[in-house]
């Protein structure tokens, strides 16, 4: 079983059969392309090397931008023996016979790293499995993971390790990438100008993505292809998206602070991203309609209407129809009035009621049904606000034993502004009324 997963050798023995991702695989850490900030000279892992102190990593970054390539030359460049293993395909007998060879290796004078592709695949216990050959130095281990390490790691295992960020490729990185396979290959890629740049647009910042492409493209002979053909022979690679994890996060925060700052073409962008990677229109109805109660707020109370009216337009149409009535609440929202006041108050609100929460309400405002309530005072002096002259009787609504809280701040924007002239209005006819009452 460890020889399934012990990938250090090379198992093909004809140079040809090798895919072209593989034999232009780099052959030392200066050869990596894009993650200068790890590999360049003062970068944290050569850093580590210089100093001889390679401790455990993990290493987080979309897929194809070179985890297990820098994992196997931390391996070459410290001679350490190099183990590759994937979470999901080992189980716990398989970890133990790694420790187990680890073990000997160690009494051999032979460190060993172990790399595990996919960490976050394991459960706690698998992952707790790990700290004790960690800790006595049996193992360097070095995992990979897409998914952000925060949420799927355990706290003992990353308080061991070194979390390293893995960028996705630029275009730039991407056409370095591409010209070291023209190299290999011994040609230029068959396509004109146009055509290249479309190329590496679709590996979408994924250099394996884009290795596996020009190999389909170096097979199709020496004619030089333009964009347009180069799209009826290749698909473009679908975005990287999954709707329960760490993307479907970025993008909603993405999403939101866009129409929070009021950019519809940025929220737009984000909305359309998340629609192309298959998230669900409900959901995003669903965030669109807490965009206008949270952001919006009372400074332009339609939004919310909107937004309740677009997401009934999508259930009733469907897709694809639909999700234009869900752009069209965006482009609303995006250049709507902005307030939180509404928001902020109602947070505020409920930190005073959880540390005043056994304080009754004033005597004057309670109601007295029986004869009882009344003579323990209930309802005595209350002003009935629409006997007043204007309306309004100043009285207070809050305990007796608690200072007057102040929550709601509306904004100078927007639908807010008048109801700001209001409040204005009610706090300083509330104080002429206290101050000839006192």
């Amino acid at each position: 079983m460890a020889d399934l997963f012990d990938l250090s050798s090379n198992a093909l023995p004809h140079e040809a059969k090798r895919p072209l991702a593989d034999r232009c695989r780099p052959v030392k850490l200066t050869d990596i392309i894009g993650q200068q900030k790890l590999v360049g000279p003062s970068g944290s892992l050569s850093t580590m090397l210089l100093t001889g102190n390679l401790s455990s990593i993990i290493f987080w970054g979309p897929p194809g931008v070179g985890k297990t390539t820098v994992a196997r030359l931390l391996a070459n460049e410290t001679d350490m023996y190099f183990v590759q293993i994937s979470a999901i395909y080992s189980g716990v007998a398989d970890l133990k016979k790694q420790f187990e060879a680890a073990q000997i290796r160690r009494r051999n004078g032979v460190g060993t790293l172990l790399f595990v592709d996919e960490i976050h695949r394991f459960n706690k216990s698998q992952q707790d499995g790990f700290l004790p050959f960690m800790e006595d130095g049996t193992i360097v281990l070095v995992g990979a993971t897409t998914e952000n390490p925060s949420f799927e790691l355990n706290p003992a295992l990353m308080s061991r390790s070194q979390v390293m960020v893995l960028d996705r490729l630029s275009l730039t990185d991407l056409e370095l990438i591409g010209q070291r396979a023209e190299k290999e290959m011994g040609k230029g890629l068959p396509l004109n100008g146009e055509a290249r740049e479309a190329l590496l647009e679709m590996a979408d910042g994924d250099g394996r993505s884009l290795l596996n492409l020009a190999e389909q493209a170096f097979g199709w002979g020496d004619g030089v292809l333009n964009v347009d053909q180069l799209g009826e022979r290749l698909s473009k690679r679908a975005a990287h998206y999954d709707k329960g994890g760490d993307a479907h996060y970025n993008l909603i925060s993405a999403l939101h602070k866009s129409v929070r700052g009021s950019d519809p073409d940025a929220a737009l962008y984000w909305f359309a991203r998340m629609l192309e990677g298959g998230e669900d229109p409900r959901y995003l109805a669903r965030r669109l309609t807490r965009m206008a109660i949270e952001d919006v707020g009372l400074a332009d109370p339609q939004a919310q209407n909107i937004c309740l009216q677009s997401w009934q337009t999508y259930e009733r149409l469907g897709s694809p129809e639909g999700e234009l009535a869900l752009a069209q609440a965006l482009l609303y929202l995006a250049l709507a009035p902005k307030s939180n006041a509404a928001y902020a108050a109602y947070k505020n609100a409920r930190v005073s009621a959880k540390r005043t929460g056994s304080n009754s309400p004033p005597k004057h405002i309670l109601n007295a049904p029986t004869k009882f309530m009344k003579d323990q005072g209930y309802g005595d002096g209350y002003a009935y606000d629409h006997d007043q002259e204007d309306g309004f009787s100043g009285q207070n609504y809050f305990p007796d034993n608690m200072s007057r809280g102040v929550y709601y701040l509306p904004v100078e924007r927007g639908e807010e502004r008048e109801l700001k002239k209001r409040l204005d209005f009610f706090a300083k006819l509330r104080g002429k009324k206290n101050k000839s009452t006192n």
